[in-house]
């Protein structure tokens, strides 16, 4: 039986890129030593980490004036990083748009000196919109705006990016990156934890302007930004065989039409799911339609009775991970850079077939 993973995270893997690190596994490159076992230090691991950056920067146009950090922590320990190096006494504005936008707000508010503002929210429609941010409504003295660019849970995107006069713009991108057409230059940082569109869990990516470095001092220095971009993400063992799976997946987004090829078939995949919905007597999107992310769809039954037995059914058919957050209900498919058209032609026919045996008018 043929198994789609739409898994959240951690995430499908490119086919070829398992394949490639499968037969570089036990020997890289003649060294008779696995990626895993390199030093950190040696010539071997050094060319993977700046190979990995240099296609980074390729792939997403970033400037020069901006490092390329892979870090440690997750997205999650971004949440307090970012006002650590960048906020301490000042104002912090953030815009609510589902449970990781909380979380970073929750930390946020632990980091003393720092004032947190939620300046834009649509928690009071359960995160299924993204509120307009209007240039009025940035306090142009704060130290920056916070947003969540694609909302995993909620299945809610930016569409276009909210004009903030000076202040920077920090985006979670962890669930989006390399799967749209923003601009690096349009945000003061950009981070992203890799299991979603990078690489396995272990990595995290981190874009960060240079003027936005050393602005504070932070209390350790594995988590101050100047510190990690002086020492080119070396100043520890860095998650080394995760950098390396980094690196092939860039290869293959770059192999692929780069991000411009990964953004038009992400699109074909969701537009085919969306159309399908759309068309159905049976399954709605919770998501207003201007604000639909085309990375992680949510859809559902109305009837939770329904919505079980469809994630029963489609899990005896090969399809993994379909169920939806338990903060949404339903089902949910992930349909990252890696997932095939496939799985979403078979996710589709299952559908139909379902809505069929199961009242669909």
């Amino acid at each position: 039986m043929t198994v789609f993973n739409f898994s959240a995270g951690p995430a499908v893997l490119p086919k070829p890129v398992l394949e490639q690190a499968q037969s570089e596994m036990l020997d890289y490159r003649g060294s008779g030593m696995s990626v895993m076992e390199l030093s950190h230090r040696s010539s071997l691991f050094e060319n993977i980490i700046q190979e990995a950056e240099a296609l980074l920067r390729e792939l997403m146009n970033i400037p020069d004036n901006y490092q390329v950090l892979f870090l440690q922590g997750g997205a999650s320990m971004q949440f307090s990083m970012v006002p650590l190096n960048l906020a301490q006494g000042k104002k912090a504005l953030y815009a609510n748009t589902g449970s990781w936008s909380k979380k970073a707000i929750s930390e946020a508010k632990k980091i003393a000196g720092v004032e947190v503002e939620v300046i834009a929210s649509s928690e009071e429609q359960n995160f299924t919109y993204i509120p307009e941010i209007t240039p009025d409504m940035v306090d142009q003295d704060a130290a920056y705006l916070h947003i969540t660019t694609n909302n995993t849970i909620e299945g809610s995107a930016y569409q276009t990016i909210p004009d903030a006069g000076k202040v920077p713009i920090v985006a979670d991108m962890s669930s989006n990156i390399l799967a749209n057409d923003y601009k690096t230059e349009d945000f003061g940082i950009i981070y992203a934890g890799a299991q979603k569109n990078i690489g396995p869990a272990g990595l995290t990516v981190v874009i960060i302007r240079d003027d936005l470095l050393g602005l504070f001092p932070t209390p350790s220095a594995m988590l101050d930004y100047k510190i990690q971009a002086d020492n080119h993400s070396l100043y520890n063992t860095p998650p080394t065989f995760a950098i390396y799976m980094a690196k092939l997946v860039f290869e293959w987004v770059k192999a692929n039409g780069g991000v411009a090829g990964m953004l038009k078939q992400d699109q074909a995949k969701a537009g085919l799911l969306y159309h399908t919905i759309a068309e159905s007597n049976l399954f709605t999107s919770p998501v207003d339609k201007d604000s639909r992310s085309i990375t992680n769809i949510p859809f559902v039954t109305g009837s939770e009775a329904l919505d079980k037995k469809f994630n029963q059914e489609a899990l005896a058919a090969g399809f993994e991970n379909l169920k939806g957050h338990r903060s949404v209900g339903g089902m949910r498919a992930s349909l990252y850079n890696a997932f095939p058209l496939e799985g979403v032609e078979a996710l589709v026919a299952f559908m139909k077939q379902f809505e069929i045996e199961n009242g669909g008018n």
